[in-house]
């Protein structure tokens, strides 16, 4: 069985960019895989017939390996899957849904399949279903998060020591010295999400991209828990989200509020006030907007600059 994050996808880097829904389009997709990583399109926000041209896009743009990712709450996911087979995409990451209903059939076309977790629980019913690997997310991640709220680095360790497949962590992570710490607590690789959304070949409006450079510590929360969890910046929509909470709404009235395309409003066209503005925690960290190949590149000189000055340390102790 491969352990090797690199050797499972024929990539460079250990590094994953997150398949978001509205920002993860085949710019990005393919501008991280020539970079060295493993770039996802995000079909969550796509229809059908827009997923395939992406893919096809993406095909033209990077002759690197490129995956899909799939929430499997998505209402024409039979239609999906059959585009990713007919496509010949190799790579798909699952979530949101049981990895049991589709990762056979996906398995038998030849295809990888990696399903995204919150828990040590999922995590084994993933690689019981036969996933290739896992993503341990921690609810410091933006958009939908896992209910149990288990921190990234607390995740980690308790995932690896119970299943076999490689784990790739998520949530919190946009820098070398994350991505080694995240690696030291035992992951074979890391996802990065927020620190891709802030990129020039992201699909989102440059409001969002500012409003990223411009959150701070704090600037975010987990909300929406009793439709779906999400992190979202603590804009006009999430004010408007508490001010209903004071009257202990019923879940039709949260249903209400949040209407139909809160995210696509906010991310993909730039609604800063009534739209869905989903981000990490780490946000607070991410102070420019930057090419996918120069966070590659800075994340891979900081991870082997603070490795070799911490071996360092303690070949002098």
């Amino acid at each position: 069985m491969k352990k090797n994050i690199t050797e499972l996808f024929k990539i460079k880097y250990p590094i994953v960019q997150g398949g978001m829904i509205w920002v993860s389009g085949y710019k990005l997709a393919a501008a991280v895989s020539n970079a060295g990583g493993l770039g996802l399109i995000g079909a969550g926000s796509m229809y059908p017939d827009v997923l395939r041209e992406h893919i096809q896009k993406c095909k033209k743009a990077t002759d690197k390996p490129f995956g899909v990712n799939v929430p499997m709450l998505y209402p024409d996911i039979e239609k999906i899957m059959d585009i990713i087979v007919e496509e010949g995409v190799k790579i798909v990451f699952t979530s949101a849904g049981n990895p049991k209903t589709w990762t056979a059939f996906l398995k038998e076309k030849g295809i990888t399949v990696v399903h995204v977790v919150s828990s040590v629980k999922f995590a084994l019913k993933a690689e019981a279903a036969g996933v290739d690997a896992v993503v341990c997310e921690g609810f410091e991640a933006g958009g939908h998060n896992g209910r149990e709220e288990t921190t990234t680095f607390t995740l980690i360790p308790m995932v690896k020591e119970q299943v076999k497949i490689p784990v790739i962590a998520a949530g919190g992570i946009g820098s070398g010295r994350g991505m080694l710490a995240a690696m030291v607590l035992g992951a074979d690789g890391v996802q990065v999400g927020s620190r891709f959304a802030a990129t020039k070949e992201s699909s989102a409006h440059n409001n969002f991209k500012q409003t990223i450079v411009e959150v701070q510590d704090g600037g975010t929360a987990l909300t929406l828990k009793e439709l779906a969890p999400v992190r979202l910046v603590k804009n006009n929509f999430y004010l408007q989200v508490q001010e209903l909470y004071k009257k202990n709404p019923s879940l039709e009235d949260i249903k209400g509020l949040l209407g139909r395309a809160r995210a696509k409003k906010g991310m993909f066209e730039g609604d800063l006030d009534n739209g869905e503005l989903e981000i990490g925690q780490v946000a607070g960290l991410i102070h420019e907007i930057k090419t996918a190949k120069e966070v590659i590149d800075e994340m891979i000189a900081e991870f082997e600059t603070v490795k070799n000055n911490f071996n360092g340390r303690k070949q002098k102790s």
